[in-house]
Order: structure tokens, then sequence, then C-alpha cells
């Protein structure tokens, strides 16, 4: 009978330092959450004074200070308008660095030093660059151009490193076969980097969702859902705030997991389709 080996002490050292991790990194939000549960009377430490949802439910009605809805909304449709045009944009560039161009190096190094620069900074120059042209600062136009600056390079990299082992044998295949180059690009490139398209859709827009210092100064007068809960820190004392920052996390991990389903479901298709061609050509 085979015995079994006792696991070296790097083993439970390791497992230890994970779990310290963990719990640092999820630590704080199992808090707030736990916080957010207490009872019309509830402080914003603990002990806490009862159990209820009633902070849920006052997230809902007319707040004294802030607009957490209009705040949210914002998030949200600038959110998906980074997202679609980072997504848009890294694969025009993916696309467009596969052949090498004059400046190429000097380009690529330009876009990732975005990532290398203080955040904060990026909103004060884009800030005062709308100030001297005399164009009105707002979430949709500054706000929108100063998180670009954020994701764009994010999705600019994934997309460098799939079209970098993309097998080119698939596109010379449809163009043997009669496909036109826009008919490659849209049968047979996107279905192939579909799964790295919708990791870029995420990063393009949980990036912007939570963006606090690069729309800082880009927002304008109004404030996008990261700037309503720095704002609400400084006047709400109720466990209101953690409802709300309770509700946020949830709608973050919701938005991941669609994701991750639009995946599997998108790489079930593309085995379903490659299996039905096997059996047509049986």
């Amino acid at each position: 009978m085979r015995t079994k080996e006792p696991r070296p002490r790097s083993f439970y050292a390791l497992a230890a330092f994970f779990a310290l991790f963990v719990v640092f990194l999820y630590g704080p939000i199992i808090t707030i959450a736990i916080l957010s549960f207490q009872g019309p009377q509830g402080g914003l430490t603990f002990p806490m004074n009862g159990v209820s949802l009633h902070w849920f439910f006052d997230l809902f009605e007319k707040q004294a200070v802030g607009d957490i809805w209009g705040a949210f909304r914002r998030s949200l449709a600038l959110g998906l308008m980074v997202m679609l045009v980072t997504v848009v944009l890294s694969v025009m560039g993916g696309l467009a660095f596969r052949r090498r161009f004059l400046g190429a190096g000097a380009l690529f190094y330009l876009i990732i030093a975005s990532l290398i620069i203080p955040s904060i900074l990026i909103s004060l120059g884009v800030g005062l660059i709308f100030n001297i042209l005399d164009w009105e600062v707002h979430w949709t136009t500054s706000g929108f151009g100063a998180q670009l600056t954020w994701t764009l390079p994010f999705g600019l990299l994934i997309m460098f490193a799939v079209f970098n082992r993309f097998n080119k044998a698939y596109e010379e295949a449809a163009r043997d076969l009669g496909a036109t180059p826009w008919q490659t690009v849209r049968f047979v490139v996107l279905p192939i980097i579909g799964p790295s398209l919708i990791g870029v859709a995420l990063f393009g827009f949980t990036l912007s969702y939570d963006e606090f210092a690069r729309t800082l100064l880009t927002a304008g007068s109004y404030n996008t859902l990261p700037l309503e809960i720095f704002g609400m820190t400084t006047n709400v004392t109720s466990p209101v705030l953690y409802a709300l920052g309770t509700m946020t996390t949830v709608f973050s991990f919701a938005i991941i997991a669609g994701f991750i389903a639009l995946a599997v479901v998108l790489r079930r298709r593309r085995a379903k389709q490659g299996s039905d061609a096997g059996r047509g050509m049986v």
C-alpha cells in the first residue's frame, strides 16, 4: 500500500500567506457587506445594532445629499462608451501592428506611457486642455477621453499578445477560397479572437466604471459613481453608504459573471460548429 508523503513546510507557509492575502483582499468588502445589514438604529462600526434590509430600501428613497442613481447611470453609460471604443480601437491597433511600419516602436511606447504617468496628472492635463480650448469640461467628453488613456493601453496589450500568436494560415485559407479582406476579418479573425474581445470589453468597462483619479478633474459638474461615493464619505454618517458599497460590489461581480458566461457560450458555439463541420466532411 502506497503511503502518503507528508507535505513540505513550504506548502503550509505558502498556504498561510495565500490565506492572509485573501483576507486582506476581501476582508474590507466583507466587513462593509456585514455592516450594511444593520437595523434602523445602526451605526458605522461594530457591534451591529439589529439586522435588517433597512439601509438597502433607504437607497431607493430620495437622499438628502447626493444623486446616487444619477451618478450610477452616468457611470454605466460612460463605462459602455469606453468599453465599445476600447474594443474597436484595440482590434484596429492589433491588426495595424501586425506589420512593421515607420515609427511603430515609438508609437507603442507612447501608448504604454499613459500607464506610467500618475492618473491625477492625466486628469489635470485633460482638464487644462479643455479649459484652454474653451471647451466644456463634461463627463461625456473630457471624462471619456481621460478614461480612454487608461483602458486603451490594456486593450492594445491584450490584442498585441493575441495577434502575436495568431496563425495566419486561417486567413490565407479564407483568401484561397475567395473571401474578401472584410469577409476574412468578419468570419475568420473575429470569431477566433472572440474570447479575447470579451476580455478587452470586460477590462474597458470595469476600469471605467470604478475609475476615480482620471475622472476627478474631467467630469465637470456631474459626478460619476466613484466621485459620488467619495463625496458621500464626508457628509453621510449612516450605513446607507455601506449598502451602496455592497450593491455596487454585487453589480461588479454580476458584470464579471455575465462576461464569463458569454465567453463560455461562444466557446461552446465554436466547438459545436467545429464538430458539425467535421461531420459534414465525413
